[in-house]
């Protein structure tokens, strides 16, 4: 058995320049984000993906049925690949945060993985239920392609738990561009191999590298050297 899954990151949405805990809240792509999708739906286009499955929320579902579009694919919610929660953090900045709540900013921003800001969830809450909705997905596609439109922070939190990583970690070791492609092997659903990580070649000028990370709401990464 081999299953491939495209694990894809929304595209931008209206919020996604502004720096904001956007998780649960539902705010619609941009027309720059609905453009990111429709050119990775012209890259996979002649791939034959069986079925396409999304996190409930408004983004994600719209960049499910761009890409599932040359496809003639209905899509299929899974609830468990919803984004992760900032409870009373969501639609703030990260500076009002950092003022409005300091001492839960700094527990959160030394580990994401087991603590959660208030009414919010942790990283391990998310992979909790993410994980299982994603090997249930395989197992039910064997020898099949799907793709699987999720979030950033749910989609780190997913490689980081496959590949072994310490998930402590997962905001300043790894990132997800809008409209990213991912892509993951399953000899089982317990064995996953990594094959494309963050790709955005779709939709960049220069299909050489990728843009440099900026503002993406790690203090670790935007810290002045």
């Amino acid at each position: 058995m081999t299953t491939r899954v495209y694990l894809v990151r929304h595209g931008a949405t209206v919020l996604s320049a502004e720096d904001r805990f956007a998780g649960e809240t539902d705010v619609p792509l941009s027309d720059a984000g609905r453009e990111q999708v429709r050119r990775l739906s012209a890259r996979l286009a002649e791939d034959g993906i069986a079925a396409f499955y999304a996190s409930p929320m408004g983004r994600t579902i719209e960049t499910a049925r761009i890409l599932a579009h040359p496809h003639a694919k209905e899509i299929t919610p899974v609830s468990g690949m919803r984004e992760i929660s900032h409870g009373r953090w969501e639609g703030k900045t990260r500076a009002e945060v950092e003022r409005l709540y300091p001492e839960e900013y700094q527990r959160w921003e030394a580990d994401p993985f087991s603590f959660a800001p208030e009414g919010g969830e942790s990283g391990l809450s998310v992979t909790a239920r993410a994980l299982p909705a994603l090997l249930s997905i395989v197992a039910d596609h064997p020898n099949e392609h799907v793709l699987i439109a999720s979030h950033k922070a749910t989609i780190r939190l997913l490689i980081s738990s496959l590949l072994g990583f310490d998930a402590r970690n997962y905001r300043d070791r790894l990132d997800q561009s809008p409209a990213s492609l991912n892509i993951l092997d399953f000899k089982d659903p317990s064995k996953a191999r990594l094959t494309l990580f963050n790709d955005t070649s779709h939709y960049m000028a220069d299909l050489s590298l990728p843009s440099e990370p900026l503002g993406r709401l790690s203090k670790w990464w935007d810290r002045k050297s």
